[in-house]
């Protein structure tokens, strides 16, 4: 398979790494001499010296006959031109990673759309979100995000005093759009139907609107509700990215940053948040600001070595969980010997995600339920897939034991009834058992990008 990556810092280098185990033909695009030569040094990839925006780069790179294109560069504006030029040439699949929200959100103006790009990867934007899903739902024992953080699934133990023990599911009001996808009865997962009746310390899995959770898991719980204290160290775009997400959540934040001008901008764009200009490494301000009573730490600067040391400092002064973001997965495993409670890596997000992005054809196996009873999957519905499109649900043959979990239609997240439609470019959350795969795929259909050892990119994210 041949395959275009232009940028060879942390992304592009990691990509290049897990692809080029599969036997890839690789092309490393950078201006970087030195960089090309230390990836010459570790891996059998051609590297080319050159600006990524100029087509005749492009061509010599052999992206007109590329199945997949990947612009990891630091730039944005790079990224987006990079892959819509390679587009034009030729690339088959064209996928371009983004910072900045404007871009990645989309709101006003459909980039990729209007570029032809294919994908936008933004690692900050998808870190975000799983730290606020780590945040937001201390009383979760699993959190998965699908469809850009939109859609959930968690895991929510029953309390022995909750409403819902002893209720059918067809008498429990789910608020928002979600759905029981499985219930585990003394450790016993299965898939439940309308007459599944709820019990005390039973496990629900649970796929729905990722801004539902809070108001489901009082339904199920025996919840406090209390302001929960969050301090955030750096105010980088991932930060500014959780604060926003965190905004109106029940959270009070102080973020810290030490460059004055930088904490002033903040503060006039987060009125929400309060802005300390300081260092957060500084024992003194962290005993100012009692972090000891503080829900949770989390260490977001560009430098990870000051983040673990933050973090293992705040946790050493009493913060109840103490997180860090980290580039490399060097330092993981020694984060338990200094208190870590979780760590996050923007680097392995990206991969993660391409991963997902380059599996063959719109049906995207997302992980298991309980124990591995069933599948969960994601699908892109394209424009071609004339099996399901505008059909009401109960007139489509889905394979046999398939529950279509949640649909995504622009930015509104629904659970579908029996004469709910699809339409081309939603994304549909299935769960169903591991032989239902091939036959969503006959069903959806779609162009298939067909990379080898996709299956294994996230092997090298632990």
């Amino acid at each position: 398979m041949n395959i275009v990556i232009c940028g060879a810092g942390e992304v592009g280098r990691h990509s290049a790494e897990v692809l080029a185990q599969a036997r890839n033909n690789i092309t490393v695009i950078d201006q970087s001499p030195a960089k090309l030569a230390e990836l010459d040094d570790v891996m059998d990839v051609r590297s080319l010296l050159g600006n990524a925006t100029q087509a005749d780069i492009l061509l010599e790179a052999g992206t007109a006959k590329a199945d997949l294109f990947i612009a990891a560069t630091s730039s944005d504006e790079i990224n987006l031109l990079a892959a819509s030029i390679a587009k034009g040439v030729g690339a088959t699949t064209c996928i371009a990673r983004v910072h900045h929200s404007a871009f990645y959100e989309q709101r006003s103006f459909a980039y990729a759309k209007h570029l032809g790009v294919d994908h936008m990867v933004c690692p900050e934007y998808a870190t975000a979100h799983a730290i606020a899903s780590t945040l937001r739902n201390p009383g979760a024992l699993a959190v998965e995000q699908f469809a850009r953080g939109k859609v959930e699934m968690q895991q929510l133990p029953v309390s022995e005093d909750s409403n819902a023990v002893g209720l059918k599911l067809r008498d429990i009001k789910l608020p928002g759009a979600a759905r029981v996808t499985a219930v585990e009865h003394f450790g016993y997962p299965s898939i439940p139907d309308a007459d599944t009746v709820i019990e005390a310390h039973d496990i629900l899995t649970i796929i729905g609107d990722a801004n539902s959770f809070e108001k489901i898991r009082k339904v199920f719980q025996t919840t406090i509700d209390k302001r929960r204290r969050l301090i955030i160290m750096g105010g980088t775009g991932q930060a500014v990215w959780l604060c926003r997400v965190l905004k109106n959540r029940g959270f009070s934040i102080r973020l810290f940053e030490d460059d004055r001008e930088r904490a002033e901008e903040l503060s006039e764009k987060l009125d929400w948040v309060t802005v300390l200009n300081a260092d957060a490494v500084n024992t003194d301000a962290l005993k100012e600001e009692r972090v000891d009573l503080a829900d949770a730490f989390v260490a977001m600067t560009d430098d990870e070595e000051t983040n673990i040391l933050a973090a293992a400092r705040a946790k050493s002064m009493g913060v109840a969980k103490a997180m860090a973001v980290l580039q490399r997965p060097t330092y993981l495993h020694l984060l338990r010997h200094v208190g870590i409670d979780k760590a996050f890596s923007p680097r392995s997000t990206a991969v993660t995600e391409i991963q997902r992005l380059i599996e063959p054809g719109p049906v995207r196996r997302l992980g298991s339920l309980s124990e591995g009873i069933a599948e969960i999957y994601e699908i892109k519905v394209p424009e071609e897939a004339k099996k399901v499109l505008s059909k009401q649900l109960l007139d489509i043959k889905f394979p046999s034991h398939c529950m279509i979990a949640a649909i995504q239609r622009n930015n509104e997240v629904f659970v579908p009834g029996a004469s709910s439609t699809i339409e081309a470019n939603d994304t549909v959350i299935v769960v169903g058992p591991a032989s239902s795969k091939s036959e969503l795929r006959r069903l959806f259909g779609g162009k298939a990008l067909s990379i080898p050892g996709a299956n294994w990119m996230g092997s090298l994210l632990s």
